[in-house]
């Protein structure tokens, strides 16, 4: 297990508490501006045009082959996030970043008040990721999608990568509004934005912090920053607890 609570770690300065008071003020001011700065890029994000698709692609899912449209549940608006997938892999070898992700999205109720179905289109075989699904003991909608259905949905973007997608239903007719990726995935969960208020942040070696501050996780293999003894780090909870992580498929 790696070694994150050594002592031996660089502190901030220590001041008194009106020093302290407006350093933070200060900082006060460039937080409202930045989150001021995020409304105005919504707004933007509102206001795009939108490209059809098609409403009839097929997904698999728990009750067979079902239709995109269906994925909306009857609710006007869908958020899909493409879950990355190595098939015939065990759990411990699937992409580490997606289960962080998808583990932190929990309560979907508030969505659903918004007319918004969230749910997870996973880039493999329905029998096996499901299986992983139930593993994680997650309990959002779940579909598998994958050849000319991703290439559909995806469209020119590449295979392989975790995406959310936002579409809009008008009718029998479906259309794309919005996507992201990489680091664009992170609104999923509230790990980071905690982290980055902590004094050490997410102790990753690309963030600026003074010199001193522990930043023990690297973009390699050794030190991911998702994964602890050769596993995604969200998924030692279920082992511990005792849950099987047998997927029931082999390697080819």
């Amino acid at each position: 297990m790696k070694d994150v609570m050594r002592n031996e770690f660089s502190v901030p300065a220590i001041v008194d508490r009106s020093t302290f008071q407006a350093e933070l003020d200060a900082l006060r001011v460039r937080e409202k501006t930045h989150m001021r700065e995020g409304d105005t890029i919504a707004a933007a994000r509102r206001r795009l045009p939108m490209v059809e698709v098609d409403g009839m692609t097929p997904l698999i899912g728990e009750r067979g082959t079902v239709r995109l449209l269906d994925a909306f549940e009857g609710r006007r608006m869908l958020i899909a996030y493409y879950f990355m997938w190595h098939t015939g892999h065990p759990a411990a070898e699937q992409c580490e970043g997606c289960a962080l992700y998808t583990a932190q999205v929990r309560e979907l109720s508030f969505l659903h008040s918004r007319d918004v179905t969230y749910a997870t289109f996973c880039q493999g075989p329905y029998e096996e990721s499901a299986r992983y699904r139930d593993f994680m003991g997650w309990e959002m909608p779940w579909y598998s999608v994958q050849g000319t259905s991703l290439d559909t949905l995806l469209d020119g973007r590449r295979a392989g990568t975790m995406y959310i997608v936002c579409y809009l239903r008008q009718g029998d007719k479906v259309f794309e509004t919005y996507w992201t990726t990489r680091r664009g995935v992170e609104v999923m969960g509230n790990s980071y934005p905690l982290l980055d208020m902590t004094v050490y942040g997410r102790q990753e070696w690309w963030e600026d912090s003074p010199t001193g501050w522990p930043q023990p996780w690297k973009d390699d293999e050794e030190e991911n920053p998702y994964r602890i003894n050769g596993r995604p780090i969200v998924q030692w909870p279920r082992v511990k607890a005792g849950h099987s992580d047998d997927l029931g498929a082999k390697r080819g």
